[in-house]
């Protein structure tokens, strides 16, 4: 399970959400490319007068049916998220592969720089300004890029998003893609609000990205025969690499969000498992570690998986190991 595929609303729940990320997108490049039919595409010239008139001429009733037209595509095509994301994470099909090597290598090269400029030089002491600098180049490297290289995936966005599943819970022996899904479902307002926000943005982003992409492609195909107007293309193109860019700032924010619910709420699972909390870091890590282990491969708790809770917490009604119900020792009549 990526972090990914968990921290937004499903899709029955048609409200804001699906108004700004799935319909205002698709409507506005419908309407950009209807516009260009109307004015006379795919034809060699273009009558931006007759495209008006015929807007002007739509009525009431043709209003209603563009709406309804556009409102049905941005609902078929809403569940496609999550695989729009995944595209431009980088998960591409296999006859994709020498595009994904070269990607893979570019990003390699870009966090070998980040890792070379992190580096504080030797001899004498570093100044302010080059402590600040790699404190800047370290900060990137861990918020764009895996610790492990062979996570890397050809794309900005796609390594922004393996860094935060790589980080998020490491320190406390958490597998991030494994626990995530648990952990959300037990967050507070404050804290599933900014996941919620700040995933909301990543998906607008892809879909705004995707979508801009799809039209600028039909618009050179409508576009292609008229001469000088097939600059218009460049508009939702543009469009697309913007939106590319914010997704990953996005994408950013978002694990950083993830990893402050693992810093702030961790301990919230463990009643929701009905566990008792740990006692000290590195039981914390070895208990975290099973469980991620028992979720993401099935592999079975160690034998008698129970932790003595402090004296303070310990339930009154509940008999120590060793007692009989009655408060009696085992050995005891």
């Amino acid at each position: 399970m990526s972090l990914t595929a968990v921290g937004g609303p499903p899709t029955g729940a048609l409200g804001g959400r699906f108004f700004v990320i799935g319909y205002v997108p698709v409507c506005a490049c419908f309407l950009f490319v209807l516009l260009l039919v109307w004015a006379g595409a795919p034809g060699a010239v273009l009558d931006w007068g007759a495209a008006w008139g015929r807007i002007g001429a739509l009525g009431a009733g043709g209003a209603v049916l563009l709406l309804f037209a556009t409102t049905v595509v941005a609902l078929a095509l809403h569940p496609l998220q999550l695989p729009c994301v995944r595209l431009l994470e980088g998960y591409w099909p296999s006859w994709c592969g020498v595009l994904a090597r070269r990607g893979v290598r570019r990003q390699e090269r870009s966090r070998q720089r980040l890792i070379r400029a992190a580096e504080l030089p030797g001899g004498e002491p570093p100044g302010p300004t080059a402590v600040h600098l790699a404190g800047l180049a370290d900060s990137a490297l861990r918020a764009g890029f895996p610790q492990q290289p062979h996570l890397l995936r050809p794309t900005r966005l796609g390594n922004a998003l393996a860094a935060a599943e790589d980080r998020c819970g490491a320190p406390y022996g958490w597998d991030g893609p494994t626990a995530w899904p648990r952990l959300y479902a037990v967050l507070g307002g404050v804290a599933k609000e900014t996941v919620e926000d700040r995933r909301d943005a990543l998906d607008a982003a892809c879909r705004v990205s995707v979508v801009s992409a799809l039209c600028a492609a039909a618009s050179v195909v409508l576009l292609v025969r008229a001469s000088w107007w097939l600059l218009l293309a460049l508009a939702p193109l543009l469009l697309s690499v913007l939106a590319y860019h914010a997704a990953v700032h996005a994408a950013i924010a978002y694990g950083q969000a993830v990893r402050v619910c693992f810093d702030l709420h961790r301990f919230d699972l463990y009643p929701a498992l009905h566990f008792p909390l740990p006692g000290d870091s590195e039981q914390e890590r070895r208990v975290n570690t099973e469980l991620s282990a028992f979720w993401r491969q099935g592999r079975a708790l160690e034998a008698g998986y129970e932790h003595p809770e402090p004296a303070q917490e310990r339930c009154c009604c509940r008999p120590r190991r060793g007692q009989t119900p009655d408060g009696a020792g085992a050995g005891e009549t």
